[in-house]
């Protein structure tokens, strides 16, 4: 405790008015005959933070006996001793609706309306009530076993404790608590599933189906296989990004949908996302031929390098369904869109290309060069073997979101 700092005092007093309809406080007549009359308080004082200052005291009231007042005012003053400055009052609900408001300024859109959700769908209604500085490990691990006994799958559930632990490491930071109780976590990290990769030949098989079906989406999946971005790093991607004579595009946002309806561009998930990338004759090729069909930049809010027929942005989820429903068309394995920066050596590329020039375009032509062959082998398949059945054709039921 520091110097001159008082040991604090606990009193009881009430919200009672006399007839100017002044309160009561301490004063209330009614403290003396009625032991159940009013709430209890403690008091601090505090010596002034600068030379010079005021003294300043501490209070916290609302508490229904004197051991609870005097238990918050232990707490207060062992807190303050190593550093912790915890409202003893505050709830959970209290602090994460505050942790949330002042997150917005700084986390992407995306991110924080994924842990807005968390936040009043599944903690506050569970944690919300117990008061900051007496959550427990107990309360977590209760919070888990009900959330299971729910039907809740573990990796949302993990989700969930990762967004609590995220606020309650700030309070540790910001010594308003001592220790981060969710850690370590009630369960483990998920382990990531087993993805499916395409081998070249089915990448070659898919991108022809495209091409023959829907040339515009074609361009978009090879230019994720031939670069390694990310999905929204593409979407995101304009005109103005693209350098051909320099044979390097630029990386300077991610399209995201918030709440899955609202288009929002931001920044890359990672600042080394936020660099050039190399590009192949292919990607190339590809690009400039793009150029020529975009919509340029204020043209009903054209810019995009991918986008739909009146300009506009592709919406993440249409691509994510329309590339389903073409794989299922062209007869290649499910995977996803985010698993065709894995295939052939895609992530190599993607490396490399925050490194040196000559290593980038090294590895995004190797790319290429192995996507050629392919084409040549498949050409020459064809050629020589008779048409395999196409699928039956039905309706395409994704359908672009507006």
């Amino acid at each position: 405790m520091r110097a001159h700092e008082s040991v604090g005092r606990v009193y009881r007093r009430c919200g009672c008015r006399d007839e100017r309809r002044r309160q009561l406080g301490v004063h209330c007549p009614q403290l003396m005959s009625d032991p159940a009359h009013g709430t209890w308080t403690f008091a601090v004082d505090l010596p002034a933070t600068e030379p010079g200052g005021h003294n300043r005291t501490v209070r916290r009231g609302g508490f229904p006996t004197e051991d609870e007042a005097r238990t918050a005012l232990h707490r207060y003053r062992a807190g303050r001793r190593i550093g912790v400055s915890a409202d003893p009052n505050q709830t959970v609900a209290d602090y994460l609706v505050q942790w949330l408001a002042a997150k917005r300024l700084r986390l992407k859109a995306t991110t924080w309306v994924r842990y807005r959700d968390y936040v009043h769908h599944d903690l506050i209604p569970a944690l919300g009530p117990v008061r900051l500085d007496e959550l427990a490990y107990e309360h977590i691990h209760h919070f888990v076993l009900a959330q299971l006994a729910a039907g809740r799958g573990r990796p949302t559930v993990w989700h969930i404790l990762a967004t609590l632990s995220s606020a309650i490491g700030d309070a540790v930071r910001q010594h308003r608590l001592p220790t981060n109780v969710v850690r370590p976590t009630v369960i483990p990290r998920p382990v990531s599933g087993e993805r499916t990769i395409w081998t070249p030949a089915q990448a070659i098989r898919f991108l022809r189906h495209c091409h023959a079906n829907d040339p515009d989406f074609g361009d978009l999946i090879e230019f994720l296989i031939g670069t390694g971005l990310r999905k929204g790093e593409a979407l995101g991607l304009h005109l103005d990004d693209v350098h051909l004579d320099a044979r390097t595009v630029y990386v300077r946002w991610t399209l995201s949908a918030i709440d899955n309806n609202k288009l929002a561009l931001t920044r890359p998930k990672t600042r080394k996302s936020s660099d050039w990338v190399a590009l192949s004759p292919r990607i190339h090729a590809i690009l400039t031929r793009r150029k020529t069909q975009c919509y340029a930049p204020g043209e009903q809010g054209g810019g995009f390098v991918f986008h739909r027929e009146d300009g506009r942005p592709l919406h993440p989820e249409y691509v994510f369904n329309h590339f389903r429903y073409l794989a299922r068309q062209a007869g290649v394995p499910r995977t996803s869109v985010h698993d065709l920066r894995h295939s052939t050596i895609s992530t190599t590329a993607n490396i490399y290309g925050h490194l040196t020039k000559p290593a980038a375009r090294k590895a995004v032509d190797a790319i290429a060069k192995q996507l050629d062959c392919e084409e040549k082998r498949y050409d020459h398949t064809t050629t020589t073997s008779p048409p395999a059945p196409r699928s039956q054709p039905h309706s395409d039921q994704y359908t672009q979101a507006a």
